[in-house]
């Protein structure tokens, strides 16, 4: 039987003990998407053997020459490339206008030899562009980042079998997944609701049978309903807007959460914490992500794994037509 320390490092969290008391178990996505992209690799590998070299292929489709987007798309590349994935990055000028834009995307859509695309958000062009109607155009069955109305509207309804789901909430259902937490029958709070976090991770909690409270900048009474949460995602942009006083004993905490400070004692003048105070929420959580390192790598990887997904559907789809 193993340990329950060995079973922690092998589900990627750690314990840390204060001087007083235990405080909340370290949930680190570091190690869970290494997990991840380790399963992703194999997988990768088994393909190419079993069907002539075949290697599943994503395309990032940027416009302009963001600073924080390149950054972005080179974290994507890099991952892409140590599992196997052959990714490609098509950049278009910000003097691209949305006709363009979308004749590229349709032009990627009909090419059989890729099975994912993704357009980097935000778009940097001189032109007004319609972020939905891109989106949208994306071919449903290559979305891997499932912001399109249709893969948003299947997993909705919980058709979470023939959607891609939104990477970032993918990669919270598997850190929560790594706690050993079931969702089931607990009472689950989510604080934003956005399309790319908030209301797909509301979705994909439902449909894990938890009871589900989604918060808001309208939300009257936010630390009694974070008081409430078995399971506690956020997701608001602000940083370490929830207090550790708020937390419920024992409770999970996914911090979505990527904030600047400022703090004198960093040569950039400034650090990087989440959406949670860290600190006080460590001394009442169960479980906690740390900022970074934790949902972070997971969004990457959860994107890889939609690829490799949609690559296998490919496969299987021309199989069936044999």
């Amino acid at each position: 039987m193993l340990s329950l320390a060995t079973l922690s490092l092998r589900l990627g969290v750690s314990s840390c003990h204060g001087s007083r008391r235990s405080i909340a178990t370290v949930i680190s996505g570091i190690k869970t998407s290494k997990l991840v992209r380790e399963r992703l690799k194999a997988e990768v590998e088994a393909m190419k053997n079993q069907f002539s070299g075949f290697r599943p292929s994503l395309v990032v489709l940027q416009v302009g020459d963001r600073d924080d987007s390149n950054l972005y798309i080179s974290t994507k590349l890099k991952a892409a490339a140590e599992i196997g994935i052959e990714a490609k990055h098509v950049r278009l000028p910000s003097s691209t206008t949305q006709d363009e834009v979308l004749r590229s995307i349709r032009s990627i859509n009909e090419d059989d030899s890729v099975h994912g695309l993704i357009v980097q958000l935000p778009l940097d062009s001189v032109n007004a562009i319609d972020n939905e109607l891109i989106t949208d155009t994306v071919s449903p069955e290559k979305d891997v980042d499932g912001l399109s109305c249709i893969n948003a509207g299947k997993l909705s309804r919980g058709d979470l079998k023939h959607c891609f789901i939104p990477c970032t909430p993918n990669g919270c259902m598997e850190l929560i997944r790594q706690t050993g937490v079931s969702v089931a029958g607990k009472h689950a709070v989510v604080i934003g609701r956005s399309k790319i976090v908030g209301a797909p991770m509301h979705d994909l909690l439902l449909w894990s049978h938890a009871t589900v409270t989604t918060c808001h900048s309208k939300t009257a009474d936010l630390p009694e309903q974070v008081g409430r949460a078995d399971i506690l995602v956020v997701g608001a942009g602000r940083a370490e807007m929830v207090r550790g006083e708020w937390v419920k004993e024992g409770a999970v905490v996914i911090d979505c959460g990527i904030n600047h400070i400022p703090d004198a004692t960093k040569a950039s003048g400034k650090r990087v914490v989440g959406d949670v105070h860290y600190a006080s929420a460590s001394q009442r959580a169960g479980f906690i992500t740390p900022v970074p390192g934790g949902v972070g790598p997971m969004t990457v990887a959860m994107l890889m794994e939609n690829t490799v997904q949609s690559a296998q559907r490919f496969l299987l789809k021309n199989q069936l037509r044999r």
